[in-house]
């Protein structure tokens, strides 16, 4: 039986080889190896993918946030509006910083965040909403971004698996005060190994940003603030800079692969996460809910069909937020949706007879 994987990292890295390999001899030859040349031209082109002033280049996905967060002066004693429906990441990014995250419902049919609860979350305390692009979605950001100007509250993207995704046209990256991306390797945008950036049009926010990931200092050996260690690699740089001229053209395979999806999952149990008018997916993840996911589960695995579950436990479930005091039932939509979610195979990389071999699999489970 072939194997067909939930995300074969080694067929896409390999079609990227060439490239890979000369960037990796341009930088062993550079003799410069952190905070280079590589990661200036990185956040530059970066930048300009995503249409905003600056980029920021951070060693991963979660410092991005919480730099974003630390930046913007958000600490103890605020509170940050999260959906309850995300991966941990979104709520760690809080606690760094000494905040409290205020956990909101996502639409139960798109699974991102729903802007008509925030409201009711807000407190004197809230400083700031964490919408997050789940799946490579983006979330409606229209009125989160009205209902911050309403509130004078900081809007913090998280758009970890949102790489090159669109807003009513617009690509993400600038639309709030701050947004943050990871390049973890089974991202979109994949590095071979980890790294983050932060993307927005405040210079002030940038340069912020750039001191506190280099110790605090923008000098050596003079140190402003209480900064961290958290630099994107020069070497993941590179790498990135490789993939990124190809990222819409990945991007607009797995598009082709999560048509063909919708089209041959038109009727049964398998029900796939809807993709809302206002954005343009970009398909990191093709989700479906099942009433029997863990079996469903089971059965692809024994057709040698993979899968994962994105995710099978809420933050506010998590042992490390008990001192929050959420008991089950605290938000039904989440919970609902963590119990029957499932993650099919997807990728740029994957055909089109792929897809038929799942659906089919799935039908046969059905």
């Amino acid at each position: 039986m072939t194997k067909l994987p939930f995300l074969d990292l080694g067929a896409i890295q390999q079609s990227y080889a060439p490239a890979l390999r000369e960037a990796f001899e341009r930088v062993l030859r550079s003799g410069w190896y952190i905070l280079g040349q590589e990661v200036e031209q990185f956040e530059r082109e970066y930048a300009a993918f995503c249409g905003a002033r600056e980029c920021v280049g951070v060693a991963n996905g979660l410092d991005a946030l919480t730099l974003a967060l630390r930046a913007l002066g958000i600490g103890a004693g605020d509170e940050v509006i999260v959906p309850s429906n995300t991966y941990i990441a979104t709520w760690l990014a809080v606690s760094q910083v000494g905040a409290t995250p205020v956990p909101v419902e996502p639409i139960e049919a798109t699974a991102n965040l729903d802007p008509a609860r925030i409201a009711a979350a807000l407190t004197p305390r809230t400083r700031a909403l964490m919408p997050v692009h789940l799946y490579g979605q983006p979330a409606d950001l229209a009125p989160i971004l009205a209902l911050a100007r309403e509130h004078g509250l900081k809007v913090v993207e998280d758009a970890a698996q949102a790489h090159g995704a669109r807003y009513q046209g617009r690509r993400l990256g600038a639309h709030g005060d701050a947004v943050a991306w990871s390049f973890y390797p089974g991202k979109n945008l994949g590095a071979l190994g980890d790294g983050g950036a932060v993307t927005t049009d405040d210079p002030t926010l940038a340069d912020r940003i750039r001191v506190l990931r280099n110790y605090g200092s923008r000098r050596k050996y003079h140190n402003e603030v209480l900064g961290v260690n958290s630099r994107l690699d020069e070497l993941q740089a590179a790498l990135l800079r490789a993939k990124l001229p190809r990222l819409d053209e990945d991007n607009a395979r797995r598009a082709a692969v999560a048509a063909r999806y919708l089209q041959r999952l038109q009727a049964g149990p398998a029900r796939p996460i809807q993709v809302a008018p206002h954005g343009d997916s970009v398909w990191h993840l093709f989700v479906i809910r099942h009433p029997r996911r863990d079996a469903l589960a089971a059965a692809l695995a024994q057709r040698g069909i993979g899968t994962v579950i994105h995710y099978p436990v809420p933050p506010h479930l998590q042992p490390a937020y008990t001192a929050l005091g959420f008991a089950a039932g605290s938000f039904p939509i989440a919970e609902a949706l963590h119990r029957e979610v499932l993650s099919l195979p997807m990728g740029p990389t994957m055909r089109l007879e792929d897809v038929d071999r799942v659906v089919d699999a799935i039908d046969a489970f059905a």
